[in-house]
């Protein structure tokens, strides 16, 4: 799986060099996090041609509960043993 790195800046700051972050995102392909009084409000995401590229880090992650409601792991209880 990659791991794309993620980068945090203020809303002031990022209007201030909005280029030099934008060019920083496409270059690097990290995420952009802007803030407003430190909370996130809006993330800068590298385009990506293959709509198929966005899900391509969840490929494999997803697993299937035949019964959901059903407890697991019972056997590492040692109470139950």
């Amino acid at each position: 799986m990659t791991m794309v790195s993620m980068k945090a800046t203020s809303k002031s700051r990022f209007k201030a060099h909005a280029l030099e972050h934008l060019r920083e995102v496409e270059r690097t392909g990290a995420e952009l996090v802007i803030t407003d009084h430190g909370r996130p409000v809006v993330k800068v995401v590298p385009y990506r041609e293959d709509p198929s590229e966005a899900l391509r880090a969840l490929r494999g992650s997803v697993r299937r509960f035949v019964d959901p409601t059903e407890p697991v792991a019972l056997k590492d209880w040692e109470s139950l043993r």
